[in-house]
C-alpha cells in the first residue's frame, strides 16, 4: 500500500502531519510506503511530472492523501482511494479557472477512483453538491489529533486570560474577533502571518497581542498549554483541527455554529455565530465568567477527543484498504 502526498510548500504541512499520525498508528502487519510528489503542484509540466511519478510508483492499494487529486488519472481506479479535505478552492474560484480546477481536482478524480474519503459530514454534503456520484462512494473519516496533545490542565487566569487564535487567512475571521475583544482585559496570541490591515485593526482596537508568524508543531502545542481559551470562530472549515487539539490539551473552546465545527466539537464547545461580533464576544464572556460552564466544556472535550485519536482513525482507514483489496481479489 502507498500514501501519495503532495510536495508541501512553506507552511503547508497539515495534511502531511495528519497522515504521518495515521501511518504511525497502523496495526502490525499493515505496511505503507510514502510516495512524495517530486514537484510542487504548480503549472502544467510539474503536474505531468507528478503524474508520471505516481504511475511508476503505484502499489496494490494507492491512497491519494489530498491536494493532488489529479494523481488519480495515473493510478488504477479500482485500487485507489482519494481523500478530499474540503472544497474551499472550488468555492472561491470563478469562470474558466473554476471549470478547469473542478474537472481535474474533483469530477475526473472522483469518477475514476474506487472510493473517496472526506474529513467531515459537512464536507461530504458539500462535495455531493459539486460532483455527481453515488453517495455511498464517499465515506467520512475524521482527522486525528496527534499523540503529543494530552491534558495539561492549569488554573484559568480569570483576571487576564490568554486567548489563542490559530490562523490569519480570511476564513479564520480575525477581523471579527478583534472588535469582539475590544475593552476586554485579556491577551491575544495569534499564530499565523498578519497582514498590514490586521495589524492596523489590532492597533486601533488597542488589543494586547503577541504574534507567531510561523510555528512548529511543538510551538503550537506549547501555545495550547499556555493559553486559557481557544477561539476558532471561522467562517469556513473542512474539519477544524484546533477544536480537538484544544480539547485534548484541556482548554475550553469557542467555535462557529456552522459547517463541520459543531460536528467536530460535539457538545464540548461554546458555539457562536461567526458573522456576528456580538455573538463571538458573548461566547467568550460566557466561557470566561461562568466557571461551571467552562469546567463542563473541558470535561466534555476530553471525552470528545477520544473519537479522534490516531488508533481510532487508522482503524477506519485499514477497513477501507481491506475493502479495496477484497474488490481486487
Amino acid at each position: 500500500m502507498a500514501h501519495f502526498q503532495r510536495k508541501p510548500g512553506p507552511g503547508n504541512f497539515s495534511l502531511e502531519r495528519l497522515f504521518a499520525d495515521v501511518r504511525s498508528a497502523l496495526p502490525a502487519g499493515v505496511e505503507c510506503v510514502l510516495r512524495v510528489c517530486p514537484y510542487f503542484s504548480v503549472g502544467i509540466f510539474p503536474r505531468i511530472g507528478n503524474l508520471l511519478h505516481a504511475f511508476k510508483s503505484q502499489e496494490k492499494i494507492n491512497h491519494i492523501t489530498g491536494d493532488v487529486h489529479y494523481l488519480a488519472l495515473a493510478l488504477p481506479g479500482r485500487r485507489t482511494l482519494l481523500t478530499i479535505p474540503d472544497c474551499a478552492t472550488l468555492e472561491r474560484l470563478r469562470g474558466w479557472r473554476r471549470a478547469v480546477f473542478k474537472l481535474f481536482w474533483y469530477t475526473l478524480p472522483v469518477r475514476r477512483v474506487a472510493l473517496v474519503t472526506v474529513i467531515s459530514e459537512s464536507t461530504r454534503r458539500e462535495l455531493l453538491r459539486h460532483v455527481r456520484c453515488p453517495p455511498a462512494k464517499i465515506r467520512v473519516v475524521h482527522c486525528c489529533v496527534s499523540r503529543e496533545f494530552v491534558p495539561a490542565l492549569k488554573p484559568f487566569a480569570s483576571e487576564d486570560p490568554e486567548i489563542l487564535q490559530l490562523g490569519t487567512f480570511p476564513n479564520k475571521n480575525l477581523e471579527r474577533l478583534i472588535p469582539a475583544l475590544r475593552d476586554l482585559r485579556c491577551r491575544l496570541h495569534i499564530i499565523g502571518k498578519l497582514t498590514a490591515a490586521q495589524e492596523e485593526l489590532l492597533r486601533r482596537g488597542q488589543i494586547r497581542y503577541t504574534n507567531t508568524p510561523e510555528a512548529t508543531k511543538a510551538e503550537v502545542l506549547q501555545a495550547y498549554r499556555d493559553c486559557d481559551l481557544v477561539v476558532l470562530a471561522s467562517t469556513y472549515e473542512g474539519f477544524g483541527l484546533p477544536i480537538v487539539e484544544a480539547q485534548a490539551v484541556g482548554r475550553p473552546v469557542v467555535t462557529s455554529n456552522l459547517l463541520s465545527m459543531p460536528e467536530v466539537a460535539g457538545n464540548a464547545a461554546c458555539l457562536v455565530d461567526p458573522f456576528s461580533v456580538e455573538s463571538i464576544r458573548d461566547g467568550i464572556l460566557k466561557v470566561w465568567h461562568d466557571a461551571g460552564y467552562r469546567q463542563n466544556l473541558v470535561a466534555a472535550g476530553l471525552e470528545n477527543v477520544k473519537r479522534f485519536r490516531p488508533a481510532a482513525i487508522a482503524a477506519q482507514y485499514v477497513a477501507i484498504y481491506e475493502e479495496l483489496a477484497g474488490r481486487n481479489v
